[in-house]
């Protein structure tokens, strides 16, 4: 019934999305120089998409071909997972893709509307944005839904009943799938945010400093470009982004949900372990389809007058998602009476679970850092509006203020992740925080939180994608040169979209927080199945029953075709008593058979060192923390040391690449720029034409070029510090990228935000308006910005996730072949 209704549901937001698209294409094009102009724009945006798929394939084809190897060679992964990760990664491109055929023919289409009223304008921009939306949570959810079918349902009947793959084994090959969404969301945000970035901080530059021209003017050779860009930046890119934010919540929740219910003592009575599993895994997805009509219904809530200030836009969109808000929250309190199944001790109110209020904890938490960002960021408020008078003084002090305040803006939502967490977990577990029976529970929780803040992505994400449809609408209606009351309207809807995409890239850091811990849990389940799946491989070598070693702390008991793992916990290995029984026993040719006696078996089939008593720890039953305790990841272990140092170096060098990528790609730009103006002055006075082929040429190449180092950067990483660290530097890498990341991300979002909005604080005619030293200063301060909020901060929760994902996958790689299995280091 829950798989229906969620294929249901995402066949709905498809339908729903396709049903917006029609109507976005019936609206007013505008006039014949709008068309022309908007024809450009989206000539650009599908030249410059298209070369960037036809490298993204190059690269997925090399990676596939690995993962063939990893799972068909070496036996490493679930078979499936070389497919899923080109199929994930071609939805995930899909997303972006449909986002951006739509924003680029919307932009026209708003300019037309805005110039019959300001709510004409909001509602073609946000039923656009809209289309993004539903397109990502639609596609999302299908992809997940797909692929369940395909392992629990077709596998077992295509290859018969004892081939069939356990819940255990299908969420962690299913959190494997992940993999490919991530990458091609890396590829597209950093690809897109370079070429936007580049055009933006040329187009600024040379056309509004040195020549003084208006935002957007048609004597300006780059704006053509800069609308292109916000195209495959900012909407590409976002909907690639946020495709594999949803899909690796619901699928870290899965997880996370079977193995806390794998051990027989958490399971209620009455029920079947399979059964509460197989509850706990649809959960998520049940929340994620209810999500969907919480947010089509919030959609339709948006509609707005003709006052044009910034606080009544937000209000007007406000309505649509705390109206979402409020049914997701009915709907999943329902869904979770319905559907958990209920430890004792952890219910509310005489039999509602406290997974319930993680969900809502979740809603919340998503809720109050769009607040606090919408805060920071707007013109509306008393941030952005000293950070504009600052500009007064020169273009230094408005970097210096915007860099204090992108910093300073970071412990709100810091805290916010940690109450949340807290919270969550707490609810998870009915407060019992010192049970460590329920700590798999309440990492479900977490897990849930996160599903649930990323349930309504359906109307959040709408109120991101309609930011780029607003600006492209504003640039549109320049070019065209409309009226002064369009540009007016139009200005008003891209100053909302500055704080929504800045609200949005908040929102997406924060779920990008919860997720990763969620799946630094899940790595955990990785682990487990790559020590089973060596088990498995190593008995297939081996003719005689009995117990092999295969590395300093696991072996293996073959019992006629049965394979069974065992962990040796490292206080238990250095035990002197077991010297030459077991740590002088040698595994560097192979498995090494144990002699008879060493292993006696105990009651109700335990087995222990005959020698001492002290018990093997079978792989299938061990707890997180006893995986954690055998890998010894405390922070007085170097591996782990190191690895959180490498993790957040990789948050810095990451950032100081696509930095450095936008940098040398818009001082092209600038040179290309100031090429045109004065070979040809006449492009000033609007007598000649600018050439607005070359620079999308120039940040097309550039963005293709430059991209490709940071995003190896993610996939590589992980790699290389598990096999010279092994699990415990993994997880080290894991703690140190996602709490650098998160806090770097956040800073660098809301300080691009607030220095952007500063700028068209001035523009809206406030401290002297366009053209003053002011402004002048404030248009530098968002040249710096640019990289800031649209290239390395909304990259950075992507290689947070995609490092997570990559670990994941590899778990398998770094149990078997690590320095540490080797017994080398």
């Amino acid at each position: 019934m829950v798989w229906l209704a969620a294929v249901a549901a995402s066949l709905l937001a498809l339908a729903w999305a396709f049903r917006f698209y029609r109507q976005m294409m019936e609206a007013d094009e505008g006039t014949e120089l709008m068309k022309e102009i908007a024809t450009h724009v989206r000539e650009g945006a599908d030249a410059y998409l298209s070369q960037q798929n036809r490298l993204v394939t190059i690269t997925f084809l090399v990676l596939a071909v690995l993962l063939g190897i990893a799972s068909y060679y070496l036996h490493l992964l679930n078979g499936f997972v070389p497919i899923a990760f080109l199929t994930g990664g071609l939805f995930s491109g899909l997303c972006g893709w449909f986002g951006m055929k739509t924003a680029t023919q919307a932009s026209s289409r708003t300019a037309a509307a805005a110039r019959v009223s300001l709510n004409q304008g909001l509602q073609v921009a946000f039923r656009s944005g809209a289309v993004m939306g539903l397109t990502v949570v639609g596609m999302g959810l299908l992809y997940v839904t797909i692929w369940f079918a395909i392992l629990y349902w077709a596998w077992p009947a295509l290859m018969g009943a004892e081939r069939a793959y356990s819940l255990e084994q299908i969420s962690v090959a299913m959190l494997s799938f992940g993999m490919g969404a991530s990458a091609q969301a890396l590829f597209a945000r950093v690809g897109g945010g370079i070429f936007t970035k580049a055009a933006d901080v040329g187009a600024d530059l040379v056309g509004k400093v040195e020549e003084s021209m208006n935002e957007d003017s048609p004597n300006n050779p780059a704006t053509i470009a800069d609308n292109v860009g916000d195209n495959v930046g900012d909407v590409a890119g976002m909907g690639a982004d946020l495709y594999e934010s949803y899909c690796g919540s619901i699928l870290a929740a899965a997880a996370l949900g079977v193995a806390a219910f794998a051990a027989p003592q958490m399971v209620p009575e009455g029920m079947e372990g399979t059964e509460a599993q197989l509850a706990t895994m649809m959960l998520p997805l049940a929340i994620a389809a209810a999500g969907i009509i919480a947010s089509i219904i919030g959609i339709y809530a948006v509609r707005t007058g003709e006052d044009a200030s910034q606080k009544s836009l937000l209000k007007a969109l406000s309505r649509g998602i705390n109206l979402a808000a409020v049914l997701m929250i009915l709907m999943a309190m329902g869904l979770v009476y319905w559907l958990m199944p209920l430890v004792p001790g952890t219910e509310y109110f005489g039999g509602l679970s406290g997974v319930a209020f993680s969900v809502i904890v979740g809603l919340a938490a998503g809720w109050l850092i769009g607040k606090w960002t919408e805060y920071v960021t707007s013109d509306e408020y008393k941030p952005t509006q000293r950070l504009a008078k600052q500009a007064e003084t020169g273009p230094a002090t408005i970097i210096i203020g915007g860099i204090a305040d992108g910093m300073m803006s970071v412990w709100v939502p810091v805290i916010v992740v940690c109450v949340a967490m807290t919270a969550s977990f707490g609810f998870a577990t009915g407060g019992q925080f010192g049970d460590i029976s329920l700590f798999s529970l309440g990492l479900y929780g977490v897990g849930i939180a996160a599903v649930g803040m990323l349930s309504t992505l359906g109307i959040t994400l709408a109120t991101d994608a309609y930011g780029p449809i607003a600006d492209n609408a504003g640039g549109n209606a320049e070019m065209a040169r409309l009226e002064e009351t369009v540009r007016a309207r139009t200005d008003a809807l891209d100053s909302l979209g500055n704080t929504t995409a800045a609200t949005g890239k908040g929102f997406a850091i924060g779920s990008a927080a919860l997720t990763a811990l969620a799946l630094l849990a899940a790595y955990v389940e990785g682990v487990r199945d790559g020590f089973e799946r060596w088990g498995v491989a190593a008995v297939q070598t081996i003719d005689t029953d009995g117990f092999y070693k295969l590395s300093p702390g696991f072996m293996v008991h073959r019992d006629g075709d049965n394979a069974t793992g065992y962990l040796v916990q490292p206080m238990i290995a250095r035990d002197p008593l077991l010297t030459e029984s077991w740590r002088d026993v040698s595994f560097s040719d192979g498995p090494a058979k144990l002699s008879e006696g060493v292993i006696a078996a105990g009651e109700n089939g335990q087995f222990h060192f005959a020698v001492n008593g002290d018990a093997l720890l079978p792989v299938a039953s061990a707890t997180l923390q006893e995986f954690t305790y055998f890998y010894d990841t405390t922070l007085m272990n170097p591996k782990v040391l190191i690895g959180l140092f490498l993790g957040a170096m990789a948050t810095f060098v990451f950032c100081a690449m696509t930095m450095k990528a936008v940098g040398n790609a818009a001082e092209k730009m600038v040179v290309e720029v100031r090429r045109q103006l004065t070979e040809n002055p006449k492009i000033k006075t609007g007598e000649a034409k600018p050439d607005y082929k070359r620079p999308i040429q120039i940040s097309t190449s550039e963005a293709q070029r430059q991209m490709l180092m940071p995003s190896l950067l993610g996939l590589a990483l992980p790699v290389f510090v598990g096999l010279l660290l092994g699990v415990g530097g993994v997880l080290g890498l894991l703690a140190g990228c996602l709490t650098s990341g998160f806090c770097v991300a956040i800073f660098m979002a809301n300080a691009g935000g607030s220095w952007d909005n500063a700028k068209k604080y001035y523009e809206s005619g406030h401290l002297g308006g366009k053209g003053s030293p002011g402004h002048k200063a404030a248009v530098v301060g968002d040249t710096v910005g640019d990289p800031f909020k649209d290239t390395s901060g909304p990259s950075l929760n992507i290689l947070i996730k995609l490092m997570s994902m990559v670990s994941v996958v590899v778990a398998g790689l770094v149990v078997r072949y690590s320095l540490h299995s080797l017994g080398l280091f």
